[in-house]
């Protein structure tokens, strides 16, 4: 079936909720601000309750599990939801080779669950995410050497 008005409506109210002050803030230091170098530097983010970071980190992923969950349960079309989720998917290529530890660290074990079910059921996705992998790489590369 076709998006419908309603998913247009949807996908709206989702962007305006993204444009929030402190969610805007949040989704700047995720995509930007943070660049972890290994499994520990992501744990002592998640782990660190009651610390901005860790605030931001939920905040952020959380919004992104949520939104995703309304495309994978049929309340919003999926192919809009992804068609205008840049931000899903490159936050899920840059945090992804961290979710087993962090599940296992934070005894969590849906911790980015709705993301990860989305990517992996469609292989337009997983393409997707493999070549936004590569770009994270060389924004972290780019970010190291100065």
């Amino acid at each position: 079936m076709p998006a419908t008005h309603h998913d247009a409506e949807i996908i709206l109210k989702l962007y305006e909720m993204r444009t929030e002050a402190t969610m805007r803030k949040a989704r700047a230091w995720m995509t930007s601000g943070f660049w972890p170098k290994n499994e520990e530097e992501v744990l002592s983010v998640v782990l660190a309750f009651g610390t901005e970071p860790n605030g931001y980190f939920r905040q952020v992923i959380s919004y992104w599990e949520m939104a995703t969950s309304f495309a994978l349960s049929g309340a919003l079309d999926e192919r809009l939801y992804c068609d205008s989720s840049s931000e899903m998917f490159f936050l899920y290529a840059k945090y992804s080779p961290y979710i087993a530890r962090v599940r296992e660290a934070s005894n969590n074990p849906l911790f980015m669950a709705k993301m990860e079910k989305l990517v992996s059921r469609n292989p337009e996705h997983r393409e997707r995410v493999e070549r936004l992998k590569v770009n994270v790489k060389n924004l972290a590369a780019k970010r190291a050497a100065g």
